[in-house]
C-alpha cells in the first residue's frame, strides 16, 4: 500500500494554507526562521512574529549584526527560546561562511550551528525543491495511517521514518518538494490525532488505516507533556522580566515571579548556563549582551 503522490500533488494545490513562507518570492533565510519557528509552536502564533523577523532582520547577515539579547527579546513568547540563540548562531555562520545565502543542500545546512535533521531536510525540500524525506510528527502520522494502517506512529525511528517517506517520493525533484510540503499539510489540518477529517480527506479510498477498520493506537503511552508549575513555566517568567526592560535589573525582581525559591533559583541557574541570561559584575541580571 503507498500514496498516491500526484492525487496529494493535486489536492495541494487546491486547498493550501495561504503562508508566507510558501510563498514563491520567500527567500531561504525566511524558510530558514520559519521552520525555527515552527518546531513545537502552532502557525498562528509563528506568523505575525515571523513577519516583524523578516521586516527586521531580512538576511542572516542583519541578524547577525544584532546581540543575543536583541534577538531573544524579538523571539517573545514562542517558547524554547534556545531556539532563538541557535537560529542566531547559524545566521552568523550563513553571513560569514557562505555569503550570506543558505546553503542549498542538506550536508551543508547540518554543518550549520543550531541545524538538525530536520530542519536541513525542510530547507532543502521547500526552499530550493530538493528530494529529500522531510519527516515530522504530522508526516509520520499519515505514514503510519495511510500506509501501514496503525491508528497512529510509535516511538520516533529516524532511519524507519526517513525509509518510510523516501520510497514515497516522486522521482522528480520539484514533484518531490510539493508532495513532502502536502504529507505534512494533510498531517496538520486532514489526518489529525485526535479528530482526523476522514471524509476531507484525499487519499481516503486507499487509506491502509480505513480498510482496517480504523484500529485505535495500541502502542506506547505516549508522554503528555504539562506546562503549569513546570521550570518551562518558571524561566518563562524570568525572561518575561528581562524583555520587559532595557536594563540590568537586580534578583529581587526576579524573586517575585515565583514563589518557590528553590525552583526559581534552578531556573535562573539553568538560564546562566544556557545563555539566555548573564550576569553582571555588580550581580545584576540581564539578556545577553545588553549590560
Amino acid at each position: 500500500m503507498s500514496l498516491d503522490a500526484q492525487t496529494l500533488i493535486d489536492w495541494f494545490a487546491d486547498t493550501a494554507r495561504d503562508l508566507p513562507w510558501r510563498k514563491p518570492e520567500c527567500t531561504a533565510w525566511g524558510v530558514l526562521v520559519s521552520e525555527i519557528m515552527l518546531q513545537q509552536t502552532p502557525v498562528a502564533r509563528v506568523e505575525p512574529v515571523w513577519h516583524d523577523w523578516l521586516e527586521r532582520w531580512p538576511t542572516p547577515s542583519a541578524m547577525a549584526a544584532a546581540t543575543q539579547g536583541e534577538v531573544v527579546r524579538a523571539w517573545g513568547k514562542l517558547g524554547y527560546p534556545r531556539r532563538a540563540l541557535r537560529l542566531h548562531e547559524a545566521a552568523r555562520a550563513i553571513s560569514t561562511q557562505h555569503d550570506d545565502v543558505v546553503p542549498d543542500d542538506v550536508e551543508t545546512l547540518l554543518a550549520l550551528p543550531g541545524i538538525g535533521a530536520y530542519t536541513a531536510r525542510a530547507v532543502a525540500a521547500f526552499a530550493y525543491g530538493r528530494r529529500c524525506p522531510v519527516v515530522d510528527t504530522n508526516v509520520r502520522r499519515v505514514v503510519a495511517r495511510a500506509v501501514h494502517g496503525a491508528g497512529d506512529a510509535g516511538p520516533p525511528s529516524t532511519t524507519r521514518d526517513m525509509n518510510d517517506v523516501q520510497v514515497l517520493l516522486p522521482e522528480e525533484d520539484a514533484a518531490a518538494a510539493v508532495f513532502s510540503a502536502a504529507l505534512m499539510e494533510l498531517g496538520a489540518v486532514v489526518c489529525t490525532a485526535r479528530a482526523p477529517q476522514c471524509a476531507d480527506c484525499p487519499v481516503f479510498a486507499t487509506c491502509a488505516w480505513q480498510r482496517n477498520g480504523r484500529p485505535a493506537y495500541d502502542g506506547p503511552a505516549k508522554a503528555v507533556q504539562k506546562f503549569a508549575g513546570t521550570d518551562r513555566q518558571v524561566r518563562g517568567l524570568l525572561l518575561d522580566v528581562l524583555r520587559g526592560t532595557s536594563e540590568p535589573v537586580a534578583k529581587t525582581r526576579l524573586d517575585v515571579v515565583w514563589s518557590d525559591a528553590g525552583q526559581r533559583d534552578r531556573c535562573l541557574d539553568s538560564l546562566l548556563v544556557d545563555g539566555l541570561v548573564e550576569q553582571t559584575a555588580t550581580g545584576l541580571f540581564a539578556l545577553p549582551g545588553e549590560h
